[in-house]
């Protein structure tokens, strides 16, 4: 298990749609592992396969998130399931892109359907920061990030930001769009 690089934000891997994992193997299972080492080592709250820069429908979660009561670390193919309709607001950060927490607005419960890394079904039913993660994680493998759930004011406002930032690179495009 290594810890590794996270990619940030204007790496085009992170807008990728990930692939289905189709080979349960060592090979995931070693993924799985790194994707784990490294949300340890950064201290965050979930991590995807993708801001590894390996697209795959994987992502590891902390294991002692409030309500995660089977510590799972991680899901693979995830789906999502949303018993209701209520919603929360609440801060959210993202490992691509540090130092940058915004109010976002996400489903309050979620039930996730995926698999372990051993290719057993697994159900997660989480509410609140449990539920904000899942669907954080989820959306990166979708290409989303947290920031594309912002208004276009607060979008360019980030933007104005980020481009202060020590990592930035003039590069960088923050929006698939251009």
């Amino acid at each position: 298990m290594s810890v590794l690089p996270i990619l940030k934000v204007g790496d085009p891997v992170l807008r990728q749609v990930a692939e289905p994992v189709t080979n349960f193997d060592a090979e995931l299972r070693r993924l799985v592992r790194d994707l784990n080492a490294t949300l340890k080592a950064s201290r965050g709250a979930g991590l995807a396969a993708p801001q590894l820069g390996v697209g795959l429908r994987v992502f590891a979660i902390n294991p002692h998130l409030p309500g995660n009561r089977l510590r799972l670390d991680h899901l693979v193919n995830p789906g999502l399931k949303f018993p209701d309709e209520e919603m929360q607001d609440g801060l959210e950060g993202c490992l691509s892109i540090p130092g940058i927490y915004l109010d976002t607005k996400r489903r309050m419960n979620v039930a996730a359907t995926g698999y372990t890394s051993h290719g057993d079904p697994v159900q997660i039913v989480g509410k609140g920061l449990l539920a904000r993660c899942i669907q954080h994680e989820t959306d990166h493998l979708d290409g989303v990030l947290f920031i594309d759930r912002q208004d276009p004011e607060v979008q360019a406002q980030l933007i104005a930001t980020l481009r202060e930032a020590a990592w930035w690179d003039a590069d960088i495009q923050v929006s698939p769009h251009g």
